[in-house]
């Protein structure tokens, strides 16, 4: 049977001939190594200046302190305010504090887990990037990735970079056409956090687009199409089933925490706070910025006509990021995952001088640490 495309395609730069030397996986994870752990150099350093543990400013803040619970306790945790906010830990999906919880259920396990994720995250992102911009291109997008401002959410006790691995490793079995490792990642995906389901929608419109093109008979087209979404729906139904409302229980347990879907309005209220000037927080200013970036990133993956399996991935998780209101700060670590949107620039930087993309990446890792300092030791904002 002859292969289908998987969608458009893209290729910024022609493939290039490998030389001698080490393999661009093993560079691409090397490079992600030190970005990252000077990061965490850094923030270890802050912390013990600030008096502080660094292993619990890494793996128990804000959202680590609710997985760690789920580790060692299981669900059932509560938490009431006095201005009626009622916050239930039904809202974090399983697998993250699972995995915790099979690695010791210490603040340690879960920085263990996170960066065992991490560094399966940045192997994937580079597949990806070397396949669709060739092996220099593949390296600096795993390079600009780990330098994004909220980058230190990676060495944290928090999702992310287990749903970016479970994410790049799904993309990259579609863009080779491995249906079912890419539905089976997507499930995994699906029961990591909220916004795994862009994962499976990815899977299942690329899988549903193969279909439109290769005819009814492809059973392993089919199964990915309809199992994709199978672990988010069911920790959604699940946690339903808990709450006594089997369809909506788990959005009314996100609305208790102030989280909704609410088109965006929410998102353009905070957001013009900046604009007009009030006097808001640096992290507040700094997510707007990002969110602006990201959506101008966003056209020239349009316009280059990326896979798309790319752009359903990354449009449903803006869609969800710009459309959902409450925790306007966490924003940018929502778009972690996103890192299709860093294509384009990885692509301009592999054809620049070595010494340009070097001399970029090393602002950008800088500009990182510092706003990492701020985030966990500094600012009073949810992370």
């Amino acid at each position: 049977m002859a292969a289908v495309s998987t969608g458009p395609t893209v290729s910024l730069e022609p493939p290039q001939t490998r030389a001698d030397g080490p393999s661009p996986a093993l560079l691409a994870l090397g490079v992600f190594a030190v970005l990252r752990g000077a990061g965490v150099l850094v923030i270890a350093a802050g912390a013990w200046w600030a008096g502080r543990d660094p292993v619990r400013v890494l793996g128990g803040s804000w959202d680590s302190v609710w997985y760690l619970g789920i580790a060692a306790h299981g669900y059932g945790r509560t938490q009431m305010w006095a201005n009626g906010s009622v916050q239930s830990d039904y809202a974090f999906f399983p697998l993250y504090p699972l995995l915790v919880r099979l690695a010791g259920g210490t603040a340690l396990a879960a920085l263990a887990v996170a960066w065992a994720a991490a560094a399966a995250g940045a192997l994937g992102v580079h597949r990806v990037g070397e396949r669709l911009l060739g092996a220099r291109g593949g390296v600096l997008l795993v390079a600009l990735w780990a330098a994004l401002p909220h980058s230190v959410v990676l060495s944290a006790g928090y999702t992310e970079a287990l749903l970016a691995a479970l994410a790049a490793w799904a993309l990259y079995a579609l863009l080779r056409e491995r249906w079912l490792w890419a539905a089976a990642l997507a499930v995994l995906a699906g029961l990591t956090r909220p916004t795994g389901i862009a994962v499976a929608a990815a899977v299942s419109l690329t899988a549903l687009h193969a279909l439109a093109i290769r005819g009814p008979r492809a059973p392993e087209v089919w199964a990915a199409a309809l199992l994709a979404p199978a672990g988010w729906a069911a920790y959604v139904l699940a946690v339903g089933a808990r709450t006594g409302h089997p369809v909506g229980g788990y959005f009314t347990v996100q609305r208790r925490w102030g989280s909704r879907f609410d088109f965006g309005v929410g998102t353009l209220r905070d957001a013009e706070k900046v604009l007009t000037g009030s006097p808001v927080p640096l992290a507040t200013t700094v997510t707007v910025a990002v969110l602006v970036v990201a959506a101008l990133l966003a056209v020239p993956l349009v316009l280059d006509r990326a896979p798309l399996a790319l752009l359903a991935y990354t449009g449903v998780l803006m869609l969800i990021t710009y459309g959902g209101s409450g925790f306007f700060e966490s924003k940018p670590r929502f778009l972690l995952p996103a890192f299709p949107l860093l294509l384009a620039p990885a692509a301009v930087m592999a054809r620049a001088r070595p010494r340009t993309a070097v001399v970029v990446t090393a602002v950008l890792a800088g500009l990182s640490y510092g706003y990492g300092v701020y985030l966990l030791l500094v600012a009073r904002v949810p992370l």
